[in-house]
C-alpha cells in the first residue's frame, strides 16, 4: 500500500517536473521570438544599409553632411487612432528610428510632412499629447538636428489651414525657410500654402520664396555684384546663410510633389501598386499645380527636390534636369515595406541611397511559424501528434511487406 502510494507520488512529481520544464521552454521560446521580431530584426535589417560614397575631389576634401529623409509618419491621434494600432505603429517607428540613429549616426534628420495624422483636427490638448508622443518616438541627441516641413495632415489642406494651425506647428518645429549647414543650403517649403489663389497665407508664403529666390540669384552672379547680397534674417542653423558662401539651393524640401500626371513612370519595389500607378493625380490635392510647379523651378532652380505625400517612391526628371525624389511613408500603417533616404552631401555634390525597414509580412510570417512550432511542442507530450505518426509508420511497414 505504501509502495503504491510512493510510486504514484513519484509519478505525479515527475509529471509536474516535466510540465514545468515544458512551460519554461515555451516561455523562453516566446520571449526569444518577441525579442527577435520587436527588437533584433531592426538591427539586422538596418545594419545592411550604408551611406552612399561621393567622389573625392582633388585637393582638400570637402566636409560631407550625412542626412536622413523621412516622410509621412502619420502619428495617430485621439479621433481615428485605436489604442492598439497606435501602440504598435509608434513602437515600430521608434525602434526603427532609434536603431537607425545608433547604427548610421546621421547629423541631420528631415521629415517631409504629415508628421501627425490628425493635426488638422486636433484640440490644444490632443495636439500637446501628439507632440509629446512624437518627441518620445523621434528623440535624438543634441548634436543631431531635426527639421520638418508641414503637411496637409499637420495643418490641413488649403481650405482648412489657418494662421493658428501654422503657428502651432512652427512653435514645435523651427519655422526657418532657409536652413544652412556645412556650406549646404536647404530651402524648406510650406507646399500646402502654394495654392496660387492669392489668399493671405499663400501670398506670404510666395513672398518668402521670392525673397529667398532673390538671395539665391544674387549669390549666383558672376563676379562681384555692385551691392552685397542680403543675408537672411530668419534663424539659420550653423551660422548665418551669408557666412557659407554662395547660396546655392542644393535641395528643396516640401510635402506635396511637383506636378506630374501620375506614377506610371515610377519603378521599384516601393513604388505605387500597379492598380494605382495610372490613376491621374489631382492638382492641388495629390500634387502641386502645374503653374506653381513652374514657379518653384524658375524661382529656386534647385539641384534636387525631395517630397512626400504619396506614400510611395518615385523619381521624376523635371525640366533643366532637376531630379525630384518622392520619399515613401515611414509608417507600417501606410506600407508593408517602409524606407527612408540617406544622403551624403557636399556644397557641390550629393549621393543618395535608400534604406529599407523590416517588411511587416515577414514579421507576421515569423510569428505564425513560431506559433505553429510552439503548438507542435505542446501537442507532442499529449500523443495527439505522435499517435498519427506511429499509425503512418505501421501502414508504411505493411505496404513494404506486401
Amino acid at each position: 500500500m505504501a509502495s503504491s502510494w510512493l510510486g504514484a507520488r513519484r509519478q505525479s512529481l515527475h509529471l509536474l517536473k516535466t510540465r514545468g520544464f515544458l512551460l519554461l521552454k515555451l516561455s523562453a521560446a516566446v520571449l526569444a521570438v518577441l525579442l527577435f521580431c520587436e527588437f533584433l530584426i531592426y538591427y539586422l535589417v538596418i545594419f545592411r544599409c550604408s551611406w552612399p560614397e561621393l567622389k573625392t575631389p582633388e585637393g582638400a576634401p570637402e566636409p560631407v553632411l550625412r542626412a536622413m529623409f523621412l516622410a509621412d509618419t502619420h502619428l495617430l491621434g485621439a479621433i481615428r487612432g485605436h489604442w492598439l494600432d497606435k501602440l504598435r505603429r509608434e513602437w515600430q517607428m521608434e525602434r526603427a528610428f532609434q536603431t537607425a540613429l545608433w547604427l548610421l549616426q546621421p547629423e541631420v534628420v528631415f521629415i517631409l510632412g504629415d508628421i501627425f495624422d490628425e493635426g488638422k483636427w486636433s484640440s490644444p490638448e490632443a495636439w500637446a499629447d501628439d507632440v509629446g508622443r512624437f518627441w518620445k518616438v523621434f528623440r535624438h541627441p543634441p548634436h543631431v538636428q531635426l527639421r520638418a516641413v508641414a503637411g496637409n495632415h499637420d495643418i490641413g489642406f488649403h481650405y482648412q489651414m489657418d494662421t493658428y494651425r501654422i503657428k502651432r506647428f512652427e512653435k514645435v518645429f523651427n519655422p526657418e525657410r532657409l536652413f544652412s549647414w556645412k556650406g549646404i543650403n536647404f530651402v524648406m517649403i510650406n507646399s500646402v500654402a502654394l495654392e496660387g489663389d492669392g489668399c493671405d497665407i499663400c501670398s506670404r508664403a510666395e513672398a518668402e520664396l521670392l525673397e529667398i529666390s532673390h538671395w539665391l540669384n544674387c549669390s549666383r552672379e558672376v563676379g562681384h555684384p555692385p551691392t552685397p547680397c542680403p543675408v537672411s534674417e530668419e534663424p539659420v542653423c550653423g551660422g548665418s546663410a551669408g557666412s557659407h558662401g554662395p547660396l546655392t539651393p542644393l535641395w528643396s524640401r516640401q510635402h506635396f510633389p511637383l506636378y506630374r500626371k501620375n506614377d506610371a513612370n515610377c519603378s521599384g519595389e516601393d513604388a505605387a501598386p500597379p492598380d494605382e500607378k495610372y490613376t491621374p493625380f489631382k492638382e492641388r490635392y495629390d500634387v502641386l499645380s502645374w503653374e506653381v510647379s513652374r514657379k518653384l523651378l524658375w524661382w529656386l532652380r534647385p539641384r534636387l527636390i525631395l517630397s512626400g505625400h504619396t506614400h510611395s517612391a518615385c523619381e521624376v526628371q523635371h525640366r533643366a534636369g532637376v531630379l525630384e525624389v518622392s520619399v515613401p511613408s515611414f509608417s507600417w500603417r501606410n506600407r508593408n515595406n517602409p524606407s527612408f533616404i540617406m544622403g551624403s552631401i557636399t556644397p557641390m555634390d550629393y549621393a543618395l541611397a535608400k534604406c529599407y525597414l523590416p517588411c511587416e509580412d515577414m514579421v507576421l510570417t515569423t510569428y505564425c511559424v513560431a506559433a505553429g512550432c510552439l503548438m507542435l511542442i505542446m501537442l507532442i507530450p499529449t500523443r495527439l501528434v505522435s499517435a498519427p505518426f506511429h499509425f503512418g509508420q505501421r501502414v508504411l511497414r505493411k505496404f513494404k511487406t506486401m
